[in-house]
């Protein structure tokens, strides 16, 4: 397994692929955390409770870059969701986290790390480097691109968090789209537009209006399922979902949202 972790940005994307192949190696090699432990900057949460010691963490790095390197040569199709415009990055060398430094690990010195909210050319620029990559090592490669219909939990910009959700969602939208019309083999779907559409009055939020529920998880995947692939159901999925009452299923779905997303960590501090 690639263990990569959460990808937010096109920046992180853009900057894995390089990591990966070996164009880029950020100054951050890792973060301290409590009781001498140690994690990944670029995956904070990869291991909970940290790495015993930097070798560890480098070995287990070293790992997960081969396994980038084997999934950018030889998959057919890459789905990559757009999540967010606003971002940490090192004032060293660019280099871009899935977290603000101090949250997850290490700690935040503003003489090492600017807040940066990505504009739409910016976002266009990263996917199209990105292709252009990964084309060199994989021509046949394709694209799918969705956006996440997930709200901002927060924002460090000085606006209303819906306010900048608005923004970054729309920035990432019409990046997409942008990408989609300048590069061949990519296309997108609408993931966004199905959970957030204002057709189904909301009802595929959770209690905390930010958590997808598994009905609109489901609706998403049986739409992909039927228009992006030869056919079929999730038959597995559907028996599974069958078998546990839908109110078990979206507190577990929360609950492995919380676990996995870095973002979620925000709410606690």
């Amino acid at each position: 397994s690639a263990r990569y972790g959460n990808i937010y940005t096109a920046r992180q994307l853009l900057q894995l692929f390089d990591r990966a192949f070996g164009y880029f190696s950020p100054v951050d090699n890792h973060w301290t955390l409590p009781g001498d432990r140690f994690c990944d900057p670029f995956r904070p949460r990869i291991e909970p409770d940290g790495f015993p010691s930097v070798a560890a963490l480098v070995e287990d790095r070293q790992r997960h870059l081969a396994a980038v390197r084997i999934m950018f040569e030889q998959l057919d199709v890459f789905v990559f969701t757009l999540g967010l415009t606003e971002c940490w990055a090192s004032r060293l060398d660019g280099a871009a986290f899935p977290i603000a430094p101090g949250v997850a690990g290490g700690r935040f010195d503003p003489s090492k790390y600017e807040f940066t909210n990505f504009g739409v050319n910016e976002v266009v620029s990263d996917l199209e480097s990105f292709i252009r990559k990964l084309r060199v090592v994989n021509p046949g490669a394709r694209l799918i691109l969705t956006v996440s219909p997930v709200p901002l939990v927060a924002t460090y910009e000085p606006n209303h968090v819906l306010v900048s959700t608005t923004y970054s969602k729309s920035v990432l939208r019409v990046a997409a789209d942008m990408v989609r019309r300048s590069c061949e083999g990519v296309c997108y779907f609408p993931s966004f537009e199905i959970i957030t559409g204002n057709y189904n009055r909301g009802r595929y939020f959770g209690p905390d209006l930010r958590s997808v529920t598994e009905e609109g998880v489901d609706h998403v995947m049986s739409t992909f399922i039927r228009h992006m692939t030869d056919g079929g159901e999730l038959a597995g999925a559907r028996d599974a979902e069958a078998a546990m009452p839908e109110s078990d299923t979206d507190q577990e779905m929360a609950a492995l949202a919380e676990a996995m997303c870095e973002e979620e960590l925000l709410e606690r501090k």
